[in-house]
């Protein structure tokens, strides 16, 4: 692979790793890992927040505005509860904390979390007061984020094979 002396690339393969069948995850029902399930919830979520804060900037709708505040609220709980399986997987993998994508993934989705929570706070008993234009550029920035880090996080699952069935390194028969 070519790359820039000193500067570690965005997206890297390792052909051993393509080719193994995966470490599984350390969180999961009946070998199915629960954290890109319950990623779900708080990307759909706090993307909606984008959503609805334009649509309160074209309509001047409170209603869009409440149900800022109720998505952000919503996307900041099941973001904690996702965070916390993807955090004990980033832990206890090993190969998750040895590629970018790992490091990426986690950094950019605990600030999306971090983003979230000064967004709700700025807009607590100021509903239509704190979109524009902060709150509205806060739900760019975090939607951005979440689009940046679900790839990463993508990278994860197909290119590194984390969170997959498989023996893992150690444990092939």
């Amino acid at each position: 692979m070519t790359q820039t002396p000193n500067i570690p690339p965005l997206i890297e393969s390792d052909e051993k790793e393509y080719r193994d069948s995966g470490v599984p995850s350390t969180v999961a029902i009946a070998g199915h890992p629960l954290h890109p399930l319950l990623v779900t919830f708080p990307i759909a979520f706090l993307t909606a927040v984008l959503a609805t804060d334009l649509a309160y900037w074209f309509t001047d709708d409170e209603f869009w505005a409440r149900a800022s505040v109720w998505l952000i609220g919503a996307g900041i709980v099941t973001g904690l509860i996702a965070a916390l399986t993807g955090m004990l997987d980033f832990l206890k993998i090993d190969r998750v904390r040895q590629h970018n994508a790992g490091w990426f993934h986690m950094v950019g989705n605990v600030a999306a979390l971090v983003l979230s929570l000064v967004n709700l706070g700025l807009r607590w008993g100021n509903t239509t007061g704190a979109i524009l234009p902060i709150g509205l550029l806060l739900s760019l920035v975090v939607a951005t984020l979440l689009g940046l880090t679900g790839w990463y996080g993508a990278e994860l699952i197909y290119r590194h094979k984390v969170a997959v069935i498989g023996y893992g390194p150690k444990e092939r028969p």
